[in-house]
Parts: structure tokens; C-alpha cells; sequence
């Protein structure tokens, strides 16, 4: 896929919101983007330049996010926050750090995001979707003799020892996800077992999600346990890189957006979340090589984007996995009783 030129996406974008009345402001928002860099950028240039309204924003993954809107709670300084996985997204709705508003658009998308709304009590909503998989450097695969691997369960083969990236799940959306998709898949007990085991072949629990696949593209690592719509992106770059989703069954998230309470620029941040959810500008996604499907049916579907119908879903409890009571236990039974462990 060919990249548009940023000078040809504000174009297009302040000729939507032109259409949708939006004038250009002097105002302000601050925002905690927990999607790639190139996205989070291509969002400030173009929301900036059509609108006129200065956008501060910080990368945080969403664990890490999390972590600063509680800190922050009684004085925060950040007004929305884009993206990430919906589990925190959710976490934060229960804690009151975030704000309910249904959006006049609700109704126009998928049902998962109108959901995601619904069980938060409106206080997060969806903005992406992405199936949980691997990634594999094929070349370094090949020159190692390594055989791709098609389920869970191959993860643990001896022969990946020390070949595998995984994010840790106390700051990463990502990781927590996968936890929670091995106890639904497996069950508790059974899955921190595997948890164990797997630890044995991983090199490096990173600080965020997409690190693995980036490690996995510059042949520093075989092996990822990764979102598959961050593959495409690194082969656009020009890395040798593959996805694949495990046959036994995975989970997806659900990335998500918010509205912070007690936002100092709440009617910017409104702005600002209503104009992420048009088609127009959940199209910038692909026009920076990332490639969720998102939750505006009407925006363009790029062929880059997982086939969801090939992929063998999970019942995922988006409601209970969450919750910040399952997310603290989980990972806190991680960190004792799978972290510390010699490999």
C-alpha cells in the first residue's frame, strides 16, 4: 500500500470537517495516545493544521497510561485519551477517572465498539479492533531451523528457548490481554502453568506492546507474541516480517478512547473525540501503516487489515477481564509467580 503524503490528508481532512461545521480554534488538548508513533504523529499534524487547535500529546502504552491517570486523578493533566487496549480503557471507567459521553455517532459503528460503550457506562468507547497472534522473522526462522509456530501450545517446544518477546503485562495492554485470553481459553490454573513454562523460552518481557514485533522485524528476537495488525506495518517498512493467530483460539482488544475527568479543555476534548470517530479520521490508521479494523464501518477497509472471519475467536468477557480488581490479581499473580522465575 502506498503511504498518502501528509499534505494530501490535511487536505482531505479539513475539507470533511469543513463539511461537518468544524472552524478553526484557538484552543488546547492534551492527550495520552497509547497507538504507534506514526499514528499518534499523523493525528497531531493533521487534527492540528484543520482545526487550529494545538494538540499536546504524550505516548504512553496503556498500562503506563493507566498508571498516570490514577497518579493524576485529582489534578490531571491530560483531557483524552486515544487508543490502546480496552481492558485499562475499562478500568479507568470503573476507577472515575474518565467521563461518560454518548457520542451523536454511536449508533453508525460495530456493535463490539457500540459494547465497549455500553458496559463502561459510557465512559470509554471503540476505536479499533485487533486479533492477538505471533510474529516471526521468517529469515531468521529459516537460518535457524526453527518451525513456525501454529498454536499456543508450540510456544513451549525447547527448540524456542530464548527466541520469544512478550510484553510485560504490569505496563502493557497487549500482555495483560494475552493472560487474560490464556485463563479464558484454558483456564486459571492451567494457564499459569503454561505462563511458567513459557517463561523458560522468553528472552525479555518489554516495557510496551509493540516492542516484540519490532524486535522480531530487526532480527533481534525469532519470535513475538504480538497483535497482528502491527505486522503489516513493519513489512512496509521493509522488514521480513510475518503474522499468524493460534488455530486453538486467541482474544482480540479492543482499543478504545476517553474522556478524562476533570479535563481542563473538556469542550476541545469532545471536539476531538467526535472528529476520531468519523471515517475520515479513523483512515489515517492505515495512511500510517497501522492496521486495526476500525470501528467506523464507513471509513475504507484496507486490505492489510486481519481477516476476522479466518480466525478463531474466543468468547472474551470484556467486562470482568476489565474490571481493575481482575486485572490487579492477575498480574500480580504473574509478577509472583512467573516473573521471578529462573529461566
Amino acid at each position: 500500500m502506498q503511504t498518502l503524503p501528509i499534505r494530501t490528508l490535511v487536505m482531505g481532512m479539513a475539507l470533511a470537517l469543513s463539511g461537518l461545521h468544524v472552524q478553526a480554534q484557538s484552543s488546547q488538548v492534551n492527550i495520552i495516545c497509547s497507538v504507534q508513533a506514526d499514528w499518534c504523529n499523523m493525528i497531531t499534524t493533521v487534527y492540528s493544521k484543520t482545526t487550529g487547535t494545538k494538540v499536546n500529546m504524550v505516548l504512553k502504552g496503556s498500562g503506563e497510561a493507566l498508571a498516570q491517570l490514577v497518579a493524576e486523578k485529582d489534578n490531571p493533566k491530560v483531557d483524552v485519551w486515544f487508543g490502546g487496549t480496552g481492558d485499562p480503557h475499562l478500568q479507568a471507567a470503573e476507577l472515575n477517572l474518565t467521563l461518560p459521553h454518548q457520542s451523536p455517532s454511536l449508533g453508525q459503528l460495530h456493535p463490539w465498539a457500540q459494547q465497549q460503550a455500553k458496559q463502561s457506562g459510557y465512559k470509554t468507547v471503540g476505536i479499533y479492533s485487533g486479533p492477538l497472534g505471533f510474529g516471526y522473522n521468517p529469515e531468521l526462522m529459516a537460518k535457524r531451523k526453527l518451525p513456525i509456530p501454529k498454536t499456543w501450545a508450540d510456544l513451549l517446544k525447547p527448540e524456542y528457548k530464548g527466541e520469544i518477546q512478550v510484553a510485560n503485562p504490569a505496563s502493557s495492554g497487549t500482555a495483560y490481554t494475552m493472560i487474560a485470553t490464556l485463563v479464558q481459553l484454558m483456564g486459571e490454573e492451567k494457564a499459569f502453568d503454561y505462563l511458567k513454562a513459557l517463561h523458560r523460552n522468553v528472552s525479555q518481557y518489554t516495557r510496551s506492546g509493540v516492542a516484540p514485533i519490532k524486535a522480531v522485524a530487526r532480527g533481534e528476537t525469532a519470535i513475538s507474541i504480538s497483535f497482528v495488525h502491527d505486522g503489516p506495518g513493519e513489512r512496509l517498512h521493509g522488514f521480513a516480517v510475518e503474522t499468524v493467530t493460534p488455530s486453538d483460539g486467541t482474544g482480540a482488544e479492543i482499543g478504545s478512547m476517553s474522556l478524562i475527568k476533570g479535563a481542563k479543555n473538556l469542550d476541545a476534548a469532545k471536539k476531538f473525540y467526535e472528529w476520531a470517530l468519523t471515517p475520515s479520521a479513523q483512515e489515517l490508521a492505515p495512511a500510517s501503516k497501522q492496521f486495526q479494523l476500525p470501528s467506523n464501518p464507513a471509513a475504507k477497509l484496507d486490505p492489510n487489515v486481519p481477516d476476522f472471519k479466518k480466525i478463531k475467536f474466543i468468547a472474551y468477557d470484556y467486562a470482568r477481564y476489565g474490571s481493575s480488581q481482575e486485572r490487579k490479581r492477575l498480574i500480580a499473580r504473574w509478577e509472583k509467580e512467573v516473573n521471578g522465575l529462573p529461566r
